[in-house]
């Protein structure tokens, strides 16, 4: 019988914005590394589009289906994959088709869970994100913006505003780009807490398109835009998830989960 080979799959949608994948993804795929140097690690990104991208500026990622090929060319038995999705959406979903692909292939194909999955994780990721963030001032809010989906995974979104409230947070809310809850709803209750200074920060792994851009940009539909024009103070912090280490540790408990449950 052929020795075990085992190997770590780290899954992310990606981004074209090397200065916070270098801090996020890369930062993620280097802790795995170092938490498992008894595994190969291997690494993919989800969106074909920004692989193109970035492969036309020299940096090359694999997407899931090159990842499994490879994976069975250098003999790999058993693997876990973990994503860096924040829920169980689209993306998720597809990558766990392409792998599935391959399974004949392989002895044992394991599955991380998404930074969001259960209500422990919720509790979890809202105490490490307001540790970092410290107290607020008074009449200040701090406002997450998600991406969104059209995946029914989408309410966590919703979810997780309350349960920031229900952990003694009154002062914290979640949007998202291209669901909801939506901006209207955010100028709703960000109206009735009769706040005055707002910090908008994204609930995305990483800070690229969506936070530079929809989120912190000048334009006049980006969120900070419209929430000056609804006379608040606005700051934007650029961090994504993945800058916490906090967060790149819960991925880390996801993979001991997924491989105490095989």
């Amino acid at each position: 019988m052929s020795k075990t080979k085992e190997a770590i799959l780290v899954v992310s949608f990606g981004t074209s914005h090397e200065d916070t994948r270098k801090k996020t993804i890369d930062a993620i795929v280097k802790e795995v590394c170092d938490a498992r140097p008894d595994c190969r690690i291997y690494e993919a990104w989800t969106s074909g589009m920004i692989i193109r991208k970035v492969a036309k500026a020299g940096y090359h990622v694999m997407t899931v289906s090159e990842a499994m090929d490879q994976m069975v060319k250098d003999g790999i038995t058993r693997l876990t994959v973990q994503p860096t999705h924040v829920i169980n959406g689209i993306e998720n979903d597809q990558m766990k088709k392409d792998v599935l692909a391959r399974k004949e292939d392989l002895e044992e194909i394991r599955f991380g869970t998404p930074l969001l999955t259960c209500e422990q994780d919720s509790f979890y990721v809202i105490d490490t994100l307001m540790e970092e963030m410290g107290p607020l001032e008074e009449k200040t809010a701090l406002v997450f913006m998600g991406h969104g989906t059209t995946h029914y995974a989408n309410t966590i979104y919703a979810a997780l505003d309350y349960q920031f409230k229900d952990r003694g947070h009154k002062n914290v809310f979640v949007g998202t780009v291209e669901a909801y809850p939506s901006m209207e709803t955010l100028k709703k209750h960000l109206k009735e807490g009769g706040f005055e200074k707002l910090i908008l920060t994204p609930f995305m792994i990483v800070a690229g398109d969506h936070a530079k851009n929809d989120m912190a940009s000048e334009d006049e539909d980006s969120w900070r835009s419209q929430l000056e024009r609804e006379g608040y103070e606005v700051s934007c912090l650029l961090k994504g998830l993945g800058e916490y280490q906090g967060i790149r540790r819960l991925f880390l408990k996801h993979i001991e989960q997924a491989e105490k449950e095989a």
